[in-house]
């Protein structure tokens, strides 16, 4: 029975992952998941009692790996800010990529569960990487900053790149901003920028 449940789930999430970066999160229907799936409407909703859970799952999936990505893109030599730089470019640059990434990515910068994994998450590893730059700060200080970071990154998301708006210059600014609130000295700041 649980292979089964595991099954039907691991069906579900690939049909959904298709679908969302096809036609976009909104524009997915539950009736549409169901049919390409080939499941039945009800396994569907014991798995999944709404779409906002499917979009937890596809959350705690792309959230859940992404420093892991990150550190192995900056040099374990480098500072653990790079990591943080690295991992900041490559949420942004996904959602320079495709139109319904930047709408699956917004929708769970926006939702109340996603968001909240998604604030946890990063809230770990903003303790782990801007600790020593602030040694008076708690876990859950970090956590109340990335609540206000999680915004800024939200809104860079929300905002497609054009002639005026880089990429290049959405990073500057975004990780200008952010490693100005983690206390990060500017030689430092200015070489992870530019390492990105």
């Amino acid at each position: 029975m649980r292979r089964d449940s595991s099954e039907t789930k691991r069906k579900i999430l690939t049909v959904c992952v298709r679908l969302f970066l096809e036609q976009g999160y909104k524009n997915t229907s539950v009736g549409q998941i169901v049919d390409e799936a080939g499941v039945a409407r009800g396994s569907y909703l014991n798995l999944f009692p709404t779409k906002d859970r499917v979009l937890l799952e596809l959350t705690e999936t792309m959230f859940g790996g992404q420093f892991g990505v990150a550190r192995s893109i900056a040099d374990s030599k480098l500072p653990p800010v790079y990591a943080y730089a690295v991992e900041t470019a490559i949420q942004l640059t996904l959602t320079e990529l495709n139109e319904n990434l930047r709408e699956i990515y917004i929708e769970a910068y926006t939702q109340k569960e996603a968001s909240e994994f998604i604030f946890l998450e990063t809230a770990k590893e903003l303790y782990q990487i801007f600790g020593p730059y602030q040694p008076e700060l708690t876990a859950r200080d970090f956590y109340d900053m990335e609540i206000g970071s999680a915004s800024i990154m939200r809104g860079y998301m929300a905002h497609p790149c054009d002639e005026e708006l880089t990429l290049e210059k959405k990073l500057r600014l975004f990780l200008t901003m952010s490693l100005r609130a983690y206390n990060v000295p500017k030689e430092e700041m200015e070489q992870a920028i530019r390492f990105v």
